[in-house]
Order: structure tokens, then C-alpha cells, then sequence
């Protein structure tokens, strides 16, 4: 890969650790992601990317430990849940991937990085040889029909808001595609790994593809039983850049913390994601465990239709009051940081936000005095995962010493929170987790997520405030922009939100893995839910 990806335009070098997780379908981009297939007969190999360059036997099997239950299918369509998510990573190529622990670009079924015709024409060859998992020839009308279906309106694709640029695809020939832009689009290359190919043969019967996925990447679906287990096997056939080093992969699915933690230190798996904060410590005895910083955060969403938090300075207010070092310390046992900007620190395109909501109540106070609130009362609604119910009593305990401030909370199960009371209006606060670095890392893409189209700020927030025209035209304008730009429109964003705050973290998460080094080689934690084995194998 030569530096092409690298020099984007809010892109720029897609940090190596410091990408979390979406709870499920345009619900609350919050839980998950991430991501293997060569065998035949008795084979061993290393790796250089353990410290110990173990032998791997690609003989043996990896079980891994996940805390998530299946949620949706695996059409790459539609999937949106946090494990079908890590799985189709292994299952599904697209032409450029992003290594889940690096965030770096790699060509995939791409043969070659994207060749610029013009700034708003691309082309990409597909790779010699490359099979779906049935056998058939990956074709260029395979990946054009797996772009075209993301994009058509009808198939309601929540993919499709990250790639508004794309205008056509097309076959050229058998190797060959092009790329039509609506506009010029700098981060081309990084972005179409959004889409993963399909083949169009099967995929046009969508709910047997849900149910039996088919793809390119180094391992192919066995079996997945909801809360139970999902089984993988290599494929024989691969021939990409990121071959299994096992002879397949058994997840299972352990939303239970107690279960998971068990799982690792008995042996029965070799890794697990989502350790208790708590059990960090006793873990370390036994086993490797790492944090990993994360742009996964925990943020408040404000009904901005409903008074007083109509007003940015309630909601300016209640950022003030929330003593964000204490919940860290107490809830987290340490394993986040208070958010100084939308992205967290060290994010390639991270800029200290204009505004900084240290915790002060007596600012808090004064800016509630100022919109005129002299008393305050209200629910507070949180997603019922078990690190926000820990979070949510800390919040109370905060506001509540706000002079006329009075704050009840009710914990609800993410589909419902945002189906029966967020999507009606029948809200005033939320304080949930949400994290779409899962689809990448750049600053385009994360505040989309968010802040474009009507999903969220339409339809959740109910912000209809100028400033939001505006915000729309300054990410417009960053989406194009040079990279010598760049970085200045997205610090005006971020001080744009900071000061407006309809959505708005309060801390960006560290993700504790668990694994057995003396098993597994190569094996990397995430910056998000999930767990992958690119590049990973057993050594016994």
C-alpha cells in the first residue's frame, strides 16, 4: 500500500489504537465491530507481530469469548448489530479494508490502490483469482450490483449515508470498475470499505442471505445460533492479503460478564472483549489484559423541542454540572477520558473543542439562572448495558446538587429507548453510549454519523436551531476540502457542537480485552466491541 490513503483529507493516517461500537441498526451507534482461512494438511508459521514470534499451527481452532448476542442477520446490507458486525468482517471483503486494530487502509479485493481518472472519476481493479465462499468468480458486475444496492433509496441501507458522493458504478471490463462522483470526494479510497461484495447471484434473495451470508473473506459461516455460538471454518479457497492462520474460529456468545470472565481464566477460550472494569486486576494474574483508549463515547442527547432544554444554556448547564473525573473514577475504575472535543485525544483529526465543560456547579447554576430556570425536574433515560447503569446513578448524584435541580432516571433496553420513547418525543434527556468508528475512522464519517441527514438531529434531537444549517454547510465543505483545510473547518465544527450541544460527549471509553498470549499470536485488542483475528493464529 503506498501513501495514497495516508494523505487524505480527514483521514490522515487512521490511529493505530484509537478507534467502539453501535448498538444496532441506526439505533444508537453503539456496540461493536470487528474481525479469518488458508488450511490443507499440517502447516505452521510465524508472525512478526508477537513479541515472541510463536510458531502457529493452523490445525487448531480459536475460541473467543463475545458479549454480545446476535441481534440482526449478516447481510452487509442491513447488519448492523454489534456481533454480526465483528463476524462479517471475516466473512465479507470490500475493496479496501480497514485493519481493525490499526485503522490503516489495505487493498483488499482491490488489486491495486484506486486510480484517480479525474476528481470525480475512480477506477479499481479486483484482484486475480478472488472466490466467494461457493466457489463462483468475485466479477466486476458483483461489485458494482454490491454498491448499486447500497445506494438504491428502496433497500433503506443504513450504509448508504456513508458514501452520498458516489453517483454510478460500473463494469469497464472483467477487471475493471468505475467510479462516478457527484463531487469531488478526497477520501475516496479509505471510504468505499463502508461496502462489503457480495455476490449478486444470491444476494438478491434478501432474507435467505440475512440468514446465510456468502462471501470472499478468509473465513466462511458454519452455524450461529442466537445466545449460543457462532462457528466459522477458513477458506480453503482465498487467495487475498489477510489469510486465516486457523482452521476456524468458535465464538461464544457470553453477554453474562461473570461467564466471560470465567471462560478466559478456565482456558476454554483463548480471548474475550468487554472485561469488567472490575476484574482488570484478577485478570492480569492469569492472562494479558489491555485498555485500549477508544472514540467510543458516552454522550448526552437533549430533546431540543421541549423547554427548557430548548436553550443551549440548560444544556450547557447540565455539561457543567456533571463531575466527569469522579464517574470516571468510581464507575470506570479509571478507563476513560472527560471529552475536551467531540473526537478523543489522540484521534488523527483531534482539535480541543472552544468549549470544555470541566465541572463547575456554580456555572452550572448561573447559566440555568440565566435562561431563566429557577427550578428543574426531570427523567433521565439511559440504555440498560451494564457500564451505563453504573455510570447513571453518579450522573444523578451530580445534578441533583445543582441548587432546583431535580433528576429521576429509568434504565431501558436500547431498541425500545429509541423506537418508544426517543423516536415519539417522549423524552427530555439521554445519556447513552454510541460509537460509529466501527465504519472508519475519519472526521467526515464520525460526525456524520450524528450530525448529517435527519436521523438523528431531525428525528432524535428535534434540533431545528439556524446554527443547524450551518453545521451542515461546514461539513459540506469539510467532506472536499484540501487537506491544508481540513483540519481548520473540522475545529470549526467542533466548537460549533461544543457550543450548541443537541448531542455531545461526556467522556470517550477505554476498551479492556483479555487474552492468552501464550496461545494466541499476533492477537491485538480494539478500540471498539468486537474482536478480530486477522493476522492471528493459535500456537497451541
Amino acid at each position: 500500500m503506498n501513501e495514497t490513503f495516508k494523505n487524505l483529507p480527514l483521514v490522515n493516517d487512521a490511529s493505530r489504537r484509537n478507534f467502539l461500537k453501535l448498538t444496532g441498526a441506526m439505533g444508537a451507534a453503539a456496540a461493536f465491530t470487528t474481525t479469518l482461512a488458508a488450511c490443507g494438511g499440517p502447516a505452521a508459521t510465524t508472525t512478526g507481530s508477537s513479541a515472541s514470534a510463536a510458531a502457529v499451527n493452523k490445525d487448531l481452532t480459536i475460541e473467543a469469548g463475545i458479549s454480545y448476542a446476535l441481534s440482526t442477520g449478516f447481510d452487509p446490507l442491513s447488519s448492523s448489530g454489534a456481533t454480526p458486525m465483528a463476524a462479517n468482517l471475516h466473512i465479507f471483503e470490500g475493496l479496501i479494508e480497514l485493519h481493525p486494530a490499526t485503522r490503516e487502509p489495505y487493498n483488499a479485493l482491490a488489486a491495486a490502490d484506486p486510480k484517480k481518472v479525474n476528481d470525480t472519476t475512480y477506477q479499481v481493479t479486483i484482484r486475480d483469482g478472488a472466490k466467494f465462499h461457493d466457489g463462483t468468480p468475485v466479477t466486476t458486475e458483483d461489485v458494482a450490483f454490491s454498491f448499486t444496492r447500497v445506494m438504491d433509496p428502496a433497500n433503506k441501507s443504513l450504509f448508504s449515508q456513508f458514501i452520498p458522493f458516489i453517483q454510478d458504478v460500473k463494469p469497464v471490463d472483467a477487471k475493471t470498475v468505475e467510479f462516478t462522483l457527484k463531487y469531488a470526494f478526497p477520501g475516496f479510497g479509505p471510504r468505499i470499505s463502508v461496502v462489503k461484495v457480495v455476490p449478486k447471484a444470491l444476494a438478491t434473495d434478501l432474507k435467505a442471505f440475512d440468514a446465510k451470508p456468502v462471501g470472499s473473506g478468509p473465513y466462511k459461516l458454519v452455524s450461529a445460533v442466537k445466545d449460543d455460538k457462532i462457528v466459522f471454518e477458513a477458506f480453503a479457497d482465498y487467495n487475498g492479503p489477510k489469510p486465516a492462520l486457523a482452521k476456524g474460529m468458535t465464538w461464544l456468545l457470553l453477554s453474562d460478564a461473570a461467564a466471560r470472565v470465567t471462560a478466559v481464566q478456565s482456558g476454554r477460550v483463548q480471548a474475550i472483549e468487554d472485561v469488567p472494569y472490575l476484574d482488570i486486576d484478577g485478570l492480569k494474574s492469569k492472562v494479558k489484559v489491555e485498555s485500549v483508549q477508544s472514540f467510543g463515547l458516552m454522550f448526552l442527547l437533549f430533546n431540543c423541542n421541549k423547554a427548557p432544554f430548548n436553550n443551549k444554556l440548560v444544556r450547557q448547564a447540565l455539561h457543567y454540572g456533571l463531575d466527569k473525573d469522579a464517574i470516571i473514577k468510581k464507575a470506570l475504575f479509571g478507563n476513560a477520558k472527560a471529552a475536551s472535543s467531540y473526537f478523543q485525544e489522540g484521534h488523527p483529526d483531534y482539535v480541543k473543542a472552544k468549549n470544555v465543560y470541566g465541572y463547575d456547579a456554580s456555572k452550572a447554576a448561573d447559566l440555568l439562572k440565566q435562561a431563566g430556570v429557577t427550578s428543574l425536574e426531570f427523567e433521565l433515560l439511559t440504555t440498560d448495558t451494564a457500564w451505563v447503569k453504573d455510570v447513571a446513578p453518579l450522573i444523578l448524584e451530580s445534578w441533583n446538587k445543582i441548587p432546583g435541580v431535580k433528576v429521576t432516571v429509568k434504565s431501558i433496553q436500547s431498541g425500545a429507548l429509541y423506537t418508544d420513547r426517543v423516536g415519539t418525543g417522549d423524552y427530555t434527556v439521554v445519556a447513552a453510549p454510541g460509537d460509529p468508528s466501527v465504519f472508519g475512522n475519519d472526521a467526515d464519517l464520525l460526525l456524520s454519523w450524528f450530525y448529517s441527514g435527519a436521523t438523528w438531529m431531525e428525528k432524535r434531537a428535534y434540533w431545528t436551531a439556524p446554527e443547524r444549517a450551518k453545521l451542515q454547510e461546514l461539513m459540506n465543505k469539510g467532506s472536499q476540502a484540501a487537506k491544508e483545510d481540513a483540519k481548520k473547518i473540522t475545529g470549526e465544527i467542533v466548537d460549533l457542537i461544543s457550543e450548541e450541544l443537541p448531542l455531545y460527549p461526556i467522556f470517550h471509553r477505554q476498551l479492556p480485552s483479555a487474552w492468552d498470549d501464550k496461545k494466541l499470536n499476533g492477537f491485538k485488542p480494539l478500540p471498539t466491541t468486537g474482536m478480530s483475528f486477522i493476522d492471528v493464529g493459535r500456537t497451541s
